[in-house]
């Protein structure tokens, strides 16, 4: 949503962090996060100010005592002096901000500062004050960061790699998260879902007047008029819930939360398959990406996990259903490995997901969605736990508004997506037997029948068009036909 210019500016910032030694993605992520913090930090500073001033209430600054850690003191000073002041005086006055068990405490902890040079620093402190003028006319800051993050080309080795945010939006309007409930990414990287599903309950908040449209046609400017204080209190203190086992990812997820408005994300470093977690019944969303291909310890493995595999995929999936409340709803993305592979575990999840929860929906996806960082072919499972299955509704989703090379060029931002969102929502007013279309039910019986395989190319009919060549004859004689023609034109031309 961000315009041309802004995307300039980060793009600039980008590239002075690469030619200034830092061409880590991750790492040029958290010291522009950092940056971003601190600048944040005075911004919300003057504005609580202000509004105490308003208000006739008494506000103590966050910088009293410590005037010297404004971004608008040290960002003037001379080449000489400023990097030494950010790593020696501005980096310890964070970690001590709010006490030592504060969400700044836990988020700076192990921070180290590691951008190299001051030409570099003030090369940043530059591009970042531009960013500040342009956002004055609209709450661009976690747009910013979302862009930023955007940025991340390079997957993790253990499979993780950054969701497209549209087919996050998807996944959240499938389930269609609302205020009260608490929603969890139990492997939350960037934490995509926790804003998407944060802006979406704002979105259903705010009054339609309120609502803009930028010119691709995305909306904002959520205001969230419809909440009371109770209910933004809730919003921003318990609803949201993220995990994550490493902690560069844990630090970017706690910023970029912040940088979306909310104050004290909860969000904690820990590996939620493993004996140390245990939420058993505790969300009413879950929404996930959880890494693929990747394995873990047996002798770390939860003792709530029941199926027996070191497959990451499968005991997130076990997982996700033990964390789910009763009724409670879940939207993962899963390789397309789970839906038919023929291994106990895989048996023995699918069948858990299919008698033990209603299964709502497979949503089965182009393996040029996660490109150009992965090319795996990968489906959607929608589930609602507490109710067994009595037919699945399958769709063939082809386009997400991208291209599915390595370059995912824009096309129309959507594809199948707003058919899909309408399709799924209204798949109890028809009957969708029609195997030749983009979308149908399976009875869950047929489904047993294939040994609970979730494929939708198991069900799905293909209309062959037969296709008419003309005899042999027809053809060569067309042939000599076009030979003497040329012959006779190049007669014509003396050649």
């Amino acid at each position: 949503m961000l315009d041309t210019e802004l995307k300039s500016k980060i793009n600039q910032l980008w590239d002075k962090f690469w030619s200034g030694g830092i061409s880590n993605p991750l790492q040029a992520i958290e010291q522009m996060s950092y940056l971003l913090f601190m600048k944040r930090l005075e911004d919300e500073d003057i504005a609580r100010e202000q509004d105490s001033q308003l208000s006739g209430e008494k506000y103590g600054s966050i910088f009293e005592g410590n005037e010297e850690c404004k971004w608008s003191k040290w960002s003037n000073l001379p080449a000489d002096d400023i990097l030494d002041h950010v790593r020696d005086e501005v980096f310890p006055f964070l970690r001590k901000l709010g006490g030592e068990d504060s969400l700044y405490a836990t988020y700076m902890t192990d921070a180290v500062f590691t951008i190299p040079t001051p030409s570099l620093l003030i090369e940043a402190v530059k591009i970042i004050d531009g960013m500040h003028i342009k956002e004055q006319n609209r709450d661009t800051k976690g747009d910013i960061y979302e862009y930023l993050l955007s940025e991340l080309k390079t997957a993790g080795k253990n499979g993780q790699f950054r969701t497209p945010r549209h087919i996050i939006k998807m996944m959240v309007e499938l389930v269609n998260p609302q205020i009260g409930q608490a929603v969890c990414d139990p492997a939350c990287g960037t934490a995509g879902f926790l804003v998407s599903a944060y802006e979406h309950i704002l979105k259903n908040n705010t009054s339609s007047d309120l609502i803009k449209t930028d010119e691709q046609g995305n909306e904002y400017n959520f205001k969230s008029d419809r909440l009371s204080e109770k209910q933004w209190e809730i919003l921003r203190n318990s609803t949201l819930w993220g995990f994550d086992i490493d902690q560069t990812m844990t630090r970017i997820s706690l910023m970029n939360l912040m940088m979306h408005g909310i104050t004290n994300p909860n969000i904690k470093q820990i590996n939620t398959l493993s004996t140390r977690y245990d939420e058993a019944n505790h969300y009413d969303i879950v929404l996930a990406n959880p890494p693929f291909k990747g394995s873990i310890d047996a002798s770390e493995i939860s003792g709530e996990l029941t199926i027996s595999t070191k497959k990451t995929e499968i005991l997130f999936l076990e997982l996700m259903y033990n964390i789910l409340s009763s009724g409670g709803k879940c939207a993962v993305i899963v390789p397309d490995g789970v839906l038919f592979g023929n291994s106990k575990a895989h048996k023995k999840i699918r069948t858990k997901l299919l008698e033990e929860c209603r299964l709502d929906a497979v949503i089965s996806m182009p393996s040029g969605v996660f490109k150009p960082y992965a090319g795996v072919s990968t489906g959607i499972l929608v589930f609602t736990k507490g109710e067994p299955t009595k037919k699945v509704w399958f769709y063939d989703m082809t386009s997400d508004g991208y291209s599915l090379d390595d370059k995912r060029t824009f096309i129309d931002g959507k594809g199948d997506i707003t058919d899909i969102v309408d399709k799924f929502n209204s798949r109890g007013e028809h009957d969708l037997e029609d195997r030749k279309a983009k979308c149908f039910f399976v009875p869950i019986d047929e489904i047993k029948e294939n040994d609970y395989d979730l494929s939708i190319s198991k069900y799905k009919e293909i209309e062959y068009e037969e296709i008419v060549y003309e005899k042999p004859e027809v053809i060569k004689g067309k042939i000599l036909d076009l030979e003497n023609k040329i012959i006779a034109t190049l007669g014509e031309l003396d050649i």
